[in-house]
């Protein structure tokens, strides 16, 4: 299965892996209006850490044994055959279960809408939106 892999060496914590994330996740998919114009404003699924001179794009790892799977009470996390972790929000009941058990902090809470959100790989595109935009290639695609 593919995923998406961060390369810290070159990440300059731009954030705009978060910019077309949330884009993508909008409504209209367009970035004026979707920062600007729709409320409540979509969250995006990857989060810029940064420490020091060192940050990194993160975002669900699609974990081979997930945890967040196995803890989600409504099971509105599933994995699929592909080994994509899916989240059903019509399922999420908003308890916040899957944030605690992630080992790598993916799961991010969406507080207006009381559920969470996490990395689905933009599955309408051939590669996802942070990826594709990432300035310095500092995400890749790709199956290991």
């Amino acid at each position: 299965m593919k995923r998406i892999y961060a390369k810290e060496e070159v990440c300059i914590g731009c954030r705009l892996c978060e910019v077309h994330c949330l884009t993508e996740h909008s409504q209209s998919k367009n970035i004026i209006k979707a920062y600007k114009k729709e409320f409540p404003r979509a969250v995006p699924r990857v989060l810029v850490e940064e420490i020091g001179p060192v940050s990194f794009a993160l975002q669900c790892r699609h974990c081979d044994e997930p945890p967040c799977v196995e803890a989600c009470i409504t099971g509105a996390l599933t994995k699929d055959e592909g080994g994509k972790v899916i989240h059903d929000e019509e399922k999420c009941a908003g308890c916040w279960t899957c944030v605690l058990v992630c080992p790598h902090g993916a799961p991010r809470r969406d507080l207006e809408r009381r559920r969470i959100v996490k990395c689905d790989l933009c599955p309408d595109r051939e590669t996802p939106a942070c990826v594709e935009m990432c300035p310095n290639r500092a995400l890749i695609y790709e199956e290991r």
